[in-house]
């Protein structure tokens, strides 16, 4: 009998590209989305098929991680032998323009999953999305076992998430771990995000429809992977005999500028002729630099990314210019394929028999 998994935030980059991974495993798998008057399931699209067609293995429900009943009877009546907590109010910079809303999504809609799963009585191993920005200015290189001192409205909030994490995990006995994953990237990237603004913006301007980029903090310095590979690491922590926390990431970091340069050379552009510096960008407290040290998850998962800075952004530049109908270079498309990766387009076929149950409910 195949295995079944719940995701929050299946129409999300990471929901989506974990929804594909579990899928080439077999999973049946089910996930939450948010009732909207606007279509917001463009990044799993390729994973519907007739609704009519039998060994449909994927599930859509409306639901909100404010609505703590709603979750525990969506829980109860799916039985998932795992759950992938990845919904939030996820971009720093917006957090401090909303904390509250941040706290109440992020923060405590993680402990109303948590809650949910207790209440349901299911079996469930439980999957927590934190991430590196929790650390702040701790020095780096940061792992399992350094302190937390965020610097954001959305970093408290996912440290509240994780400490709910392992006291449900310790309190009650819950399969429960968290996955700090540092910044992983892709051409499905929210167009908010400073690495798609810039892979997107590129291709507009080649396309005569942009004439300038602005940008915030050039100087910032983060950890940066190919999101496909981080999604594989979330499997692995709950294919574990005992949950641990886990630091994901690919132990060297990059700045911004350096992100910005290395994009509009590999374009053929200038980048100092078309970027533009706005104030309004700064986040109000930020974080210089981050970068993991992923020891444990090499040792104990077998985990490694493969995909280098330079090939993450030839990657997502390639996928914008084609989505603007550009020639790439096409650096990125063959750097996939040296790494034996796909996008996943190219993984529909693999994916006939799923299907999208939102009608009726």
């Amino acid at each position: 009998m195949a295995k079944k998994a719940l995701i929050t935030g299946i129409t999300g980059q990471d929901g989506s590209y974990l929804a594909e991974l579990l899928l080439t495993k077999g999973y049946e798998v089910h996930g939450l989305i948010r009732k909207a008057s606007t279509f917001n399931t463009h990044r799993i699209e390729h994973l519907f098929a007739d609704p009519h067609e039998p060994g449909a293995r994927l599930f859509l429900y409306y639901g909100d991680l404010l609505d703590g009943n709603q979750l525990t009877h969506l829980i109860y009546e799916v039985e998932p032998d795992e759950t992938y907590h990845l919904g939030a109010q996820s971009h720093v910079r917006v957090s401090f323009d909303m904390p509250e809303y941040t706290a109440e999504v992020t923060g405590l809609g993680t402990a109303r999953v948590l809650e949910a799963i207790r209440r349901s009585g299911v079996k469930t191993r439980f999957y927590q999305a934190a991430s590196s920005e929790m650390f702040g200015n701790v020095p780096p290189p940061q792992n399992e076992d350094s302190p937390f001192r965020p610097r954001s409205p959305y970093a408290a909030a996912k440290v509240y998430a994780y400490w709910m994490t392992t006291n449900y995990r310790e309190g009650h006995g819950l399969f429960a771990c968290s996955g700090i994953l540092f910044n992983h990237e892709s051409p499905r990237r929210g167009e908010t995000f400073v690495t798609r603004k810039v892979s997107r913006a590129i291709a507009h301007i080649i396309a005569g429809k942009l004439q300038h980029l602005f940008l915030g903090n050039l100087n910032a310095k983060r950890d940066w992977g190919y999101a496909p590979e981080y999604v594989e690491a979330m499997w692995l922590m709950l294919q574990q005999d005992e949950p641990r926390e886990y630091a994901i990431g690919t132990g060297e970091c990059h700045s911004v500028r350096e992100f910005v340069e290395e994009a509009f050379q590999y374009a053929g552009l200038d980048w100092q002729q078309y970027v533009r510096i706005d104030p309004r960008y700064f986040r109000p407290t930020d974080v210089e630099l981050l970068v993991a040290d992923p020891s444990r998850a090499r040792s104990d998962l077998g985990w490694n990314s493969k995909v280098t800075f330079r090939e993450l952004v030839w990657i997502m530049v390639d996928a914008d210019m084609e989505a603007q109908e550009l020639t790439p270079p096409g650096k990125g498309w063959a750097a996939l394929k040296h790494h034996g990766l796909a996008e996943s387009a190219k993984l529909a076929p693999l994916l006939a028999g799923v299907r999208d149950e939102l009608a009726g409910r």
